[in-house]
């Protein structure tokens, strides 16, 4: 512990990346030697001159153990490459972080079948139904979905595992202590309260900065067996994750999209490129070649109550259907197709997707 301390304290001082880190402990042998080491001998262990002199000025400012009362008041633990709770995939990086903070458990030996979900932020209808189908049924078959805690596809893949009682794991850019966007605070107490976790290698109170977003990234697909891209423009930040993916020798799965939608043209571009093509979950747990294991949760049957519900169920299936036809498919009446609905949703039966827009729930 004494050492994970100073290890903290380093870490604090921004110009000291897990390379620096690394490079410090073969020096020194401990943290805490480097941590209170002079100039010469910084510079001798082959930190820049100017970098040694502005970390000798800057750790005057750093308590190690006001900084580790932190750590250890939030309930965090340091986990290092030393540590059999390091996530094993992870130690195959070639630029692997040299700590990670974390919030929950990650268990000794790593997560047996950790899978990458990521996507646009500004995830669509489609993707989402995606998400509901696929992403469960994994979540469901044991694997622990890894995402980025992010707006769109990342909060959508970390509720659906926790709706099926999954693991997920959430990457954030910034330190365990700061939530980006703030409203996904409580969607993380969720993960936390469900055997997840909530991991980062940069410290407390570290701001999602645009600069982070990179390393993040290498974390998210560096710990996996495999990528998800669920829905990517050309320009979006899922497909830098997917060519970081391909750099750590991982799969790279995608979700074939409609050719006129600019959320699909990325992940379309993925498939030209050689990336696994998703339609199902077996896909990936073949390629994967992971063993089926027993489901979690069993599918719901689909009955009906009453003739109404009766006349509704036979026309939704899973490709969401407007009120409007399932009214004039149904033959109801508008107002008893509308509550014919709002019930069926309350027995979980059926899914409102916005717009008036149902699918049947699975």
């Amino acid at each position: 512990m004494e050492d994970l301390k100073y290890l903290v304290a380093l870490s604090l001082f921004i110009k000291f990346g897990s390379k620096a880190l690394f490079k410090l402990k073969r020096a020194f042998s401990n943290y805490e030697r480097a941590f209170k080491a002079s100039l010469s001998e910084l510079v001798k262990a082959g930190i820049d001159e100017k970098i040694a002199l502005e970390f000798i000025e800057t750790r005057t400012k750093i308590n190690p153990d006001t900084e580790w009362e932190k750590i250890e008041k939030e309930n965090i633990k340091i986990v290092t490459p030393e540590n059999a709770a390091y996530p094993p995939l992870l130690k195959e990086v070639y630029d692997l972080p040299a700590m990670i903070y974390v919030k929950g458990a990650l268990p000794d030996g790593g997560d047996k079948s950790p899978l990458a979900v990521i996507g646009s932020r500004k995830v669509s209808q489609y993707g989402r139904q995606v998400i509901d189908e696929i992403v469960t049924a994994l979540a469901s078959q044991g694997i622990t979905i890894v995402s980025g805690l992010a707006l769109g596809a990342d909060a959508c893949a970390h509720a659906a595992t926790l709706q099926v009682g999954g693991r997920t794991i959430a990457v954030l850019g910034s330190g365990v202590d700061q939530f980006c966007p703030h409203t996904n605070h409580r969607l993380a107490e969720q993960i936390l309260a469900n055997n997840g976790a909530v991991i980062s290698e940069f410290p407390l109170g570290a701001l999602p900065l645009r600069q982070n977003f990179p390393m993040r990234n290498r974390l998210i697909s560096g710990m996996c067996l495999g990528v998800l891209v669920i829905e990517a423009a050309v320009d979006s930040g899922s497909l830098i994750t997917a060519k970081l993916a391909l750099d750590q020798n991982r799969e790279v799965f995608s979700i074939p999209g409609s050719i006129f939608s600019p959320l699909c043209a990325g992940t379309n571009n993925l498939l030209k490129m050689g990336a696994h093509v998703v339609t199902s979950s077996e896909d990936i747990l073949d390629e994967l070649n992971l063993e089926r294991a027993e489901k979690l949760l069993e599918d719901r049957p689909i009955k009906a109550d009453s003739p109404e519900e009766a006349a509704i169920l036979k026309i939704i299936t899973r490709e969401p259907k407007h009120i409007d036809n399932i009214t004039k498919d149904s033959t109801l009446s508008a107002s008893s197709t509308l509550s014919t609905l709002t019930l069926l949703e309350i027995k979980g039966r059926v899914k409102n997707m916005g717009g008036m827009m149902y699918i049947v729930n699975k």
